[in-house]
């Protein structure tokens, strides 16, 4: 078997397409992971903020949660109009694009993007976080794990999205089933009390408070609590992933994933309060996560436990994926308008589009070696991005509903202007709680990456422009050109080379460097191989150059000779054959020079239009 179809999987032809595309079930897991695994650390984000009020601080988990899921739910209307709207995909990037222009365009682009680098940053650190204050001799190995998970996830991305999505629905469903069954059981046991449930085992007590109540605090709270949300956005920009009708599937996907996401968070903050559960300090000596206290405080340690434990790890680290099946989507959206490398729009082998898997996977390697990949460090950054992701598709949405009309146009509008609003207070509020935390680096990273999306495409276009030929091809002043073919000795592969040159030329010159040492036979031997042959034949007789050169350098003199020649001849072509070996085996290329590599790459980048570089390979037999 192929070692690549064994490690990746057979290629798939693009006709395939249809039938890897996905329903519910996978796309649960595939989509919906980062806005699940949120659910972990989202309440907890906010309470950790709180702890200062002590347990007092614990009853306002409730009024900020509530306030999160209203706005989610505002959120979640607006992608589904989006989703309908535009069944292509490319969410806020198209939305924002389409109707508000090319600038807003860009920057839910770049927001976009670095939501999906810091998800991905963040899903992994969360979970090894977790790992590690579970397991704490792995701390001094934390970034070795973050960046093994990456290498893991990114592998598993290559495979294509519906063996991915099938590897990761057990993990994904037994951490719904796990968090469902706790806040149910929690929730029967509150009521059963009469509201005031016994802990199975009683959650660390706090100190007493050590700050008073303020709005500063509590707005603090909701914008680190606001973390819950990032990832709702992933159904929009994958839409054609969907199995058919693919808006519908996605919608009602979208759908799940969100009535999960509120139940989840309702529960985590009416039950936290009721078991006296807070967050305790993330950095001191016997942390608890919220979710590691209420498991305990409902369930006890026993199998329930431990099984719910090891589904949130897994979870948290694998919530990753969603940046993995988005990322590269959002990217090709922007190629096809000429913002990115064209390279980002290409499918690979199973119909992925490989090099955004692979950008994702550098920058998220770069930005865990640059934190740590310690979750409290890149948290800061989170949220402004999706947020602000969030806004621009409202407000492109707005435009969009009062262009196009039709019924229900005025309702529509209504609820994305609502939207657009209340998500810009929150972008406000989120850089304005975090902004001396390190919500600066995103106000700045945002615009470099709009200005080096223009850039690029201001490249595109300069391109486009200087080849563009609307006129038939030119057919004056054709010339056959000088041919130049490097020769270290007379060989087979030497000789092959001037038989395509006496197809093209008349004008032919080998070209010898000597390095010190006596040019010999080759001169010597030079009549006899060469020159009486082409003449009996009728050819052109090829000259023989030698080039001296004292410090030993082989080709910076052909490549002078190549440029010199060029200038000396104003009107005139230049073609440098390169005879090259092919190896039969990649580790035989170690045994030779591939110097022909290095003389190519020279002449490209200093020579003009009218310098040709032709490759002569002779294959060496296996």
């Amino acid at each position: 078997m192929n070692l690549a179809n064994l490690i990746f999987g057979p290629p798939l032809a693009t006709e395939d397409d249809k039938s890897e595309r996905i329903g519910p079930v996978k796309g649960i897991p595939i989509f919906g992971l980062d806005a699940l695994s949120s659910a972990a650390y989202g309440p907890e984000a906010a309470l950790t903020l709180l702890i200062p009020l002590g347990m007092a601080g614990v009853a306002y988990i409730w009024p900020i949660s509530v306030s999160i899921v209203i706005l989610l739910g505002i959120v979640y209307f607006s992608y589904r109009q989006t989703i309908q709207a535009y069944p292509h995909g490319g969410g806020s990037y198209t939305v924002a694009s389409e109707n508000l222009g090319t600038w807003p365009g860009l920057l839910a682009a770049a927001a976009l993007m670095v939501d999906y680098v810091l998800t991905a940053a963040v899903g992994i650190s969360a979970g090894v976080g977790a790992l590690v204050s579970g397991v704490p001799s792995l701390q001094p190995h934390t970034l070795l794990i973050c960046l093994a998970i990456l290498f893991v996830l990114t592998f598993v991305n290559l495979r294509g999205i519906r063996e991915t999505g099938g590897i990761f629905m057990i993990p994904t469903y037994l951490f719904i089933a796990c968090l469902l069954g706790m806040i149910a059981i929690g929730v029967f046991k509150v009521i059963a009390s009469g509201g005031h449930p016994a802990p199975v085992i009683a959650p660390p007590k706090l100190m007493s408070a050590t700050a008073s109540l303020g709005g500063w605090i509590l707005l603090r709270a909701f914008a680190s609590g606001c973390t819950a949300m990032t990832g709702v956005e992933a159904v929009s920009n994958g839409v054609m992933a969907f199995k058919d009708p693919a808006y519908k599937t996605a919608r009602f996907t979208l759908t799940i994933i969100i009535a999960i996401l509120v139940i989840m968070l309702l529960g985590i903050a009416w039950l936290a309060p009721h078991y006296g559960v807070a967050a305790t300090d993330p950095v001191a000596a016997g942390y608890q996560s919220i979710l590691s206290q209420l498991l305990a405080a409902i369930t006890g340690k026993g199998w329930f436990y431990w099984t719910s434990i090891v589904s949130i790890l897994v979870v948290l680290s694998l919530s990753a994926n969603t940046a993995f099946a988005d990322f590269p989507r959002l990217c090709r959206a922007i190629a096809l308008n000429g913002y990115l490398p064209f390279a980002l729009t290409v499918r690979g082998r199973r119909l992925i589009f490989v090099q955004g898997v692979y950008a994702l996977a550098l920058l998220t390697g770069i930005l865990l070696a640059i934190f740590g990949g310690v979750t409290d460090r890149l948290i800061p950054l989170y949220a402004v991005g999706a947020f602000l992701a969030f806004t621009l598709s409202q407000a492109g949405m707005v435009v969009h509903w009062r262009r196009v009309g039709g019924p229900g146009a005025g309702k529509s509008m209504f609820l994305n202007g609502l939207g657009a609003f209340a998500t810009a207070i929150t972008v406000a509020v989120v850089l304005l709680a975090k902004f001396t935390e390190g919500a600066w680096i995103t106000i700045v990273l945002i615009p470099a990456l709009m200005l080096m999306m223009r850039a690029i495409h201001h490249h595109y276009e300069r391109v486009v422009v200087e080849t563009r030929l609307d006129g038939p091809i030119d057919t004056s002043n054709l010339c056959k050109p000088i041919a130049l073919i490097p020769i270290d000795r007379w060989s087979a592969v030497s000789e092959k080379a001037l038989r395509f040159a006496w197809s093209i030329s008349e004008d032919i010159r080998f070209l010898h460097v000597n390095i010190g040492e006596e040019a010999g036979d080759l001169v010597k031997n030079w009549p006899q191989l060469v020159e009486k042959p082409a003449k009996n034949a009728g050819l052109p007789i090829p000259k023989l150059i030698v080039l001296d050169s004292p410090y030993r350098f082989i080709v910076r003199p052909i490549v002078n000779y190549a440029l010199d020649l060029e200038k000396q001849n104003p009107q005139g072509h230049v073609a440098v054959i390169v005879p090259e070996l092919v190896e039969a085996h990649w580790y035989h290329l170690f045994l030779h020079n591939n110097r022909s590599k290095l003389l190519k790459a020279l002449l490209v980048f200093g020579g003009s239009q009218r310098i040709s570089i032709v490759n002569v390979p002779w294959h060496l037999k296996d």
